[in-house]
């Protein structure tokens, strides 16, 4: 399995793609306390998934407050850098 920073780059860009990236860059920091639910709930919905490395990434990421706050920033410089 890759590792979730990985993955940073193609959520980005999806999240460009759409012009969601600074609407999920602010949630990320203000949603800070429910994104251990949200991991748990990404971990159950791996589960069900067979081999979807991409939501334990995601869920990994959101588990961990610096690496959510890290890949708030990378959202932010990826817009300001386009």
């Amino acid at each position: 399995m890759m590792s979730s920073r990985e993955y940073w780059p193609r959520w980005a860009e999806t999240l460009r793609r759409y012009r969601l990236h600074h609407l999920t860059a602010m949630l990320i920091d203000a949603g800070n306390p429910l994104a251990l639910i949200g991991a748990n709930v990404l971990y159950f919905g791996a589960g069900l998934i067979a081999n979807n490395h991409q939501i334990t990434a995601l869920a990994l990421t959101l588990e961990e407050d610096t690496e959510a706050r890290a890949f708030a920033s990378f959202l932010l410089e990826e817009r300001a850098s386009t």
